[in-house]
């Protein structure tokens, strides 16, 4: 029997979509719950998983077609497509649909043939090659636990290095025999931390009584119910909260399960335990009040990294902030009559983003100390432009580079930016989209933030700060105005760029976004 896949529903405000990566190709076995293929909107990839064990038979849409809401884009032939291996048979077996004495009877030819043949074989978890320059990594979140029946491809465990998080995947299907390196150990590339027992099942031994069988079913047949309420993602994050899909309510389509669903619920959680604790406080100390429970986590790697550059840029440079303001109407004007027709036109929307990086670009070939760097005594000038976006991220704040911006207009900047915020929350940067980079760009108006003075992205010498837009009143020809303003701040290593170079290269990134027209002239 065919099952169509279908692409999920989108995001709200979102029409469409495309088609970014297929990870199968027709003629392909796959299993149930492995991902097929990710779809690719303005603001989420989507992973479209197979709803059950089969043969991918066609894909209808390739990679780069545009689609919408519930288009099918492919088809999975039920079955293995021919005779496979007798693990794999036996596996499929167990897990069917049948009436009570044929499960019985299916068991019990399982364990005999478990007898004769042992537990499968053993297969290695390793932790993967790890990027350049990074000699060590840190174990941290399992998502399974010893005795859990696995998945092939299914994710293991996530380990983490000092920017980047690595997925170790199952090898093939079968139970998680061992681990051997808990959370929070540190590992290096090739490292053994866990054992995969091919072709075996949950649960142990043939001794168990029909009682124990009964039981297995029953849960085979809730994690059936949870695989159709909630996809791969979300069950991954049920799972980090010790959570059931039937815990949480599904504001989905047919009642699935999203990930605000169980955000919204563990903070519901959250803010009840808080209620409790402090009510039996109150109760048991009455002179103290409020919640004052404490909970030590170690640092991630990611954000002792951040802290270690960010006291390397304080103590090992001589920073220096100064600042100017922008008008902000004539970007807002330009944005507002065109935006329409720009995201007709090159498929993507028309940011604030875009006008800040080609201004900053032009003010760096004006003011080229500010596009160099130190290493030891001598001054190194780029004659290319690489350009640091901070992004924030659910692990920290990270800069991913924009490469060559002076060959890129507009509309390339602002797909380059998407794509890197894109992979940024979703941890799928590489290391070459995080090393380099000559100049930072940070906007902390996204948070609110009115004012800041950033600190250096080593071993750059500059980075630039915008900020809110916010309405002000201005004198403007002797006449009191509100305009949109938006403060600029542009922190320096006083040790390269004076302060004349400075003033000047904000001052003309000021003059280029209150003219955008000169953006275009080049003038």
């Amino acid at each position: 029997m065919a099952i169509d896949i279908k692409v999920p529903q989108l995001p709200e405000s979102v029409a469409d979509a495309t088609i970014a990566t297929w990870h199968v190709k027709p003629g392909d076995k796959v299993s149930r719950d492995q991902n097929l293929v990710d779809i690719e909107t303005d603001k989420v990839v989507l992973e479209v998983v197979a709803e059950a064990d089969g043969v991918l038979g066609e894909i209808t849409a390739e990679e780069g077609t545009t689609v919408t809401a519930e288009e099918v884009i492919g088809k999975i032939e039920e079955g293995d497509g021919g005779s496979a291996s007798e693990d794999k048979s036996e596996d499929r077996d167990s897990g069917d649909k049948k009436e009570k004495s044929e499960k019985k009877e299916s068991d019990s030819s399982d364990d005999k043939g478990s007898d004769k043949k042992g537990s499968g074989e053993k297969m290695e978890v390793k932790v993967p090659q790890l990027p350049e320059s990074v000699s060590d990594a840190t174990i941290s979140t399992w998502h399974v636990k010893a005795g859990d029946a696995v998945k092939r491809d299914q994710n293991l465990v996530d380990i983490e290095t000092d920017k980047v998080v690595l997925e170790v995947v199952a090898p093939a299907d079968g139970v998680l025999a061992e681990i051997k390196h808990d959370e929070g150990d540190t590992v290096g590339a090739d490292d053994v931390i866990g054992i995969v027992e091919a072709g075996g099942s949950a649960g142990g031994s043939s001794s168990k009584s029909d009682d124990s069988k009964s039981e297995s079913s029953s849960e085979s047949k809730d994690d059936g119910g949870d695989n159709e309420v909630a996809g791969p993602a979300v069950r991954r994050l049920l799972g980090e909260h010790g959570l059931k899909p039937s815990d949480v309510k599904g504001t989905g389509k047919g009642g699935r399960v999203t990930k605000e669903d169980v955000e919204k619920h563990v903070k519901g959680q959250s803010s009840s335990k808080s209620s409790d604790s402090s009510s039996k406080q109150q109760s048991s100390q009455p002179a103290v009040s409020g919640d004052r429970d404490q909970k030590r986590v170690p640092m991630t790697r990611l954000r002792k990294r951040i802290a270690e550059r960010l006291l390397q840029a304080k103590n090992d440079t001589a920073m220096l902030t100064t600042f100017n303001e922008i008008n902000m109407k004539p970007i807002m004007d330009l944005r507002k009559k065109y935006k329409d027709v720009f995201e007709e036109t090159h498929g993507t929307r028309l940011g604030f983003m875009g006008f800040y990086v080609k201004a900053v670009t032009e003010a760096l070939k004006r003011f080229p100390d500010v596009n160099a760097s130190i290493d030891g005594d001598d001054i190194v000038y780029h004659n290319f432009f690489d350009i640091s976006i901070a992004v924030s991220t659910p692990r920290g704040l990270v800069t991913p580079v924009l490469r060559d911006t002076d060959r890129l207009s507009i509309a390339d900047m602002e797909n380059g930016i998407r794509d890197l915020a894109i992979k940024g929350r979703d941890g799928k940067l590489t290391m070459d989209e995080m090393q380099g980079g000559n100049f930072t760009i940070t906007n902390g108006g996204v948070f609110g933030s009115l004012l800041s003075t950033p600190i250096l992205n080593p071993p750059q010498s500059a980075i630039l700060g915008m900020h809110k837009i916010q309405e002000r009143a201005m004198v403007v020809d002797g006449k009191i105005e509100i305009l949109p303003m938006m403060y600029l701040a542009l922190s320096y290593d006083h040790r390269i760029i004076d302060g004349k170079q400075s003033v000047g290269f904000l001052v003309t990134v000021k003059e280029l976004l209150e003219d955008p027209q000169r953006l275009i002239l080049d003038i």
